[in-house]
């Protein structure tokens, strides 16, 4: 029986991110594309897709927001904390409802973020951190990948 495995939404080429599109690019240190990499990591996962940001209640498309410290502040000054905690309580729970001890994460990102964020000057520029979801699955347990480290995954 295959484990199940937690992906960003985003990462299959759903249209959930904050500019209303998928993020499907190249995964891992040798840089495939979702038509050759999908085919390799559903012979070892059953996939559940995931967005946090809509789980949490927020639209797409929608302001494009930065962790600060424990917050989650929009380019536009408007505090969505509560929303990215909303959605990152439902995919723990989502997780632990399914048994799953993996996720596969979008990188850089205020909810899926591991390792490596924005910094909230909405610049550009990254700082040291992980995305307020990727923070509570790994506190719970949870192995979290992003795309980057898709290659642990195979």
């Amino acid at each position: 029986m295959k484990k199940p495995l937690l992906i960003s939404a985003c990462l299959l080429g759903i249209p959930c991110r904050y500019d209303g599109k998928g993020k499907a690019g190249v995964f891992g240190k040798k840089e495939l594309t979702l038509e050759a990499f999908l085919p390799q990591l559903e012979e070892k996962y059953t996939l559940v897709p995931y967005c946090p940001e809509i789980y949490g209640g927020l639209p797409t498309p929608r302001i494009p927001s930065e962790r600060v410290g424990d917050k989650v502040i929009g380019r536009d000054g408007r505090d969505v904390t509560a929303e990215y905690f909303r959605g990152a309580a439902y995919g723990l729970s989502l997780c632990q409802t399914l048994g799953i001890e993996v996720a596969l994460t979008k990188a850089k990102s205020p909810a899926c973020g591991k390792g490596h964020i924005y910094d909230g000057t909405h610049t550009g520029t990254l700082t040291l951190g992980n995305g307020v979801l990727a923070d509570a699955l790994m506190h719970a347990g949870i192995t979290v990948f992003n795309e980057d480290e898709a290659d642990n995954l195979l």
